[in-house]
């Protein structure tokens, strides 16, 4: 059956998903188009195809033991020089993504591996790009904010196009959060090119 390579996120909704997914365009960033608007779970991982209905048994099990949480992004952060990446923040619902990549990579689950980097919830916005473009990035997104209610996260596949499509979503089993679902900060979730 061959490998496959999966991530799982948490998606940032619209219309806050397309928004920063054109501005990232925009900077300059060729994979744009090609990775959906997130805050990573699993990183690229390559799997046996086979294996992908013990992953998904896993994913159900994560997601029926969490519950909804409130997700807040603000402004910018920068991983550089360590690594060359521009993201918004996630200030609040770090600590419940923090909570689900731990079980997602359990070391008794289908997917456990070692991180490259200790895990750092965050939306990338520019990867990879020259650093005039880097700081153009940080500095034009300073300003943005959205907020959401968590609810669940999905499983994806790259394809050899390089693009991630979506397999599965996964809906928390726990109570629900009040709901702030598309709230943004007006004149913070929708940013004016300069």
């Amino acid at each position: 059956m061959g490998t496959v390579t999966i991530g799982v996120s948490i998606a940032v909704p619209e219309p806050h998903g397309s928004l920063l997914q054109e501005r990232r365009a925009g900077f300059g960033d060729a994979a744009a188009h090609g990775i959906p608007t997130h805050v990573t779970l699993l990183p690229p991982t390559e799997v046996d195809a086979s294996d992908l209905p013990a992953v998904e048994a896993h994913l159900t099990e994560v997601a029926g033991a969490g519950r909804p949480f409130p997700m807040r992004l603000s402004g910018t952060g920068t991983f550089r020089p360590l690594s060359p990446v521009v993201y918004v923040r996630v200030v609040q619902g770090a600590e419940d993504c923090a909570w689900l990549q731990q079980r997602v990579r359990d070391a008794s689950g289908p997917v456990a591996r070692e991180l490259q980097f200790p895990y750092h919830p965050h939306v990338t916005v520019a990867h990879g790009i020259d650093e005039a473009a880097m700081d153009r990035a940080f500095e034009e997104l300073a300003g943005f904010g959205a907020e959401w209610s968590c609810t669940g996260f999905a499983l994806h596949e790259q394809g050899p196009d390089g693009v991630w499509r979506k397999l599965r979503e996964y809906t928390f089993g726990g109570s629900v959060v009040p709901p702030q679902v598309g709230h943004a900060d007006v004149g913070r979730g929708t940013i004016a090119s300069r």
